[in-house]
C-alpha cells in the first residue's frame, strides 16, 4: 500500500482537504510550426521557480478561465468546435464553449503577446488587440485534447486544448516583447526536441498527439482523461 493510499486508508485531513479542491475550467493553446527550418515545431515556456502549479514545467501558453471570458463578444464559433467543446459536460462547469475559446486566445496574448485575429475593433478588455488593431478571430481553432487534474493535487483544472497553426499568428511569431512574465524561455521547440524537456505528464501525451498531426494524421476525435471521480476513465469525444 503507497502512502497516498495509506492516508486514504486512515483519514488524513491533508488528504481530503486536497480531494476537496474544486475543479476550475482551463484552456491552452498548442501553437503549431508545421514549417520551422527543424521540423514541426510547437511554441513552449517554462513557469517560474516559484509558481504554485507545475513549478519550472515547460507548458504551452493558457491558463484558467475568468469570468470576464463568458462575455468576450467573440465571432461565433465555427459549429464544430462549438459541439465538441459543448460534450461531456462536467457538474459544477460553467465555462461556456465561447468562454473556453475567449480564454484560449485571451491567455495567448497575455502570456506570448502573439494574436490570431482580423482586422477590426477588438471587445472590451483586449488591450492585446486593440493596438494592433485586430478582432480576435477563433476560425482557425482545433478542439484537440481534455483532461482533468487527478485528485489529490493542490490544485485542479478541466483543461481543454486547442490547436492553432503558426500561419494564423498576425505579425512576427518570434516577437515576445508584449508577452506577460508569467512565462521564461519562450521559444519554438522541435516536437522531437520538446520531449526532452522538463514537463508535466499531461503535455507528454498531448505532444504525442501532436506529433500525429504534424504527420499528417486528422483525429476524428478528441482524447478526454477524465479524472473527475477517484476512478480514472478515458474516453473519446466524438
Amino acid at each position: 500500500m503507497g502512502a497516498a493510499d495509506a492516508r486514504i486508508r486512515r483519514g488524513a485531513p491533508d488528504f481530503v482537504r486536497m480531494n476537496d479542491v474544486p475543479i476550475r475550467d482551463a484552456a491552452t493553446v498548442i501553437v503549431l510550426d508545421r514549417d520551422a527550418a527543424d521540423g514541426p515545431s510547437v511554441l513552449m515556456g517554462q513557469r517560474g521557480a516559484a509558481a504554485a502549479f507545475m513549478p519550472s514545467k515547460y507548458v504551452f501558453p493558457g491558463g484558467a478561465v475568468d469570468p470576464e471570458d463568458a462575455d468576450a463578444g467573440l465571432a461565433p464559433l465555427p459549429p464544430r468546435l462549438h459541439q465538441l467543446l459543448s460534450a461531456e459536460p462536467r457538474e459544477g462547469g460553467i465555462a461556456t464553449p465561447e468562454a473556453l475559446v475567449a480564454a484560449a486566445l485571451r491567455e495567448l496574448a497575455e502570456e506570448t503577446g502573439l494574436l490570431t485575429g482580423q482586422p477590426g475593433p477588438a471587445p472590451a478588455g483586449w488591450g492585446h488587440y486593440a493596438a494592433a488593431g485586430l478582432t480576435p478571430d477563433p476560425i482557425g481553432l482545433t478542439y484537440l485534447f481534455r483532461a482533468i487534474t487527478p485528485p489529490g493535487r493542490t490544485r485542479r483544472f478541466d483543461a481543454r486544448f486547442l490547436l492553432l497553426d503558426a500561419a494564423r499568428i498576425n505579425g512576427d511569431r518570434n516577437d515576445f516583447s508584449a508577452a506577460c512574465d508569467e512565462l521564461s524561455h519562450l521559444h519554438w521547440v522541435p516536437i522531437a526536441q520538446a520531449r526532452k524537456l522538463d514537463l508535466p505528464f499531461i503535455t507528454e501525451v498531448v505532444l504525442a498527439e501532436i506529433a500525429r498531426i504534424a504527420e499528417g494524421v486528422t483525429p476524428d476525435s478528441v482524447p478526454f482523461f477524465d479524472n473527475r471521480a477517484a476512478e480514472p476513465r478515458f474516453i473519446r469525444i466524438a
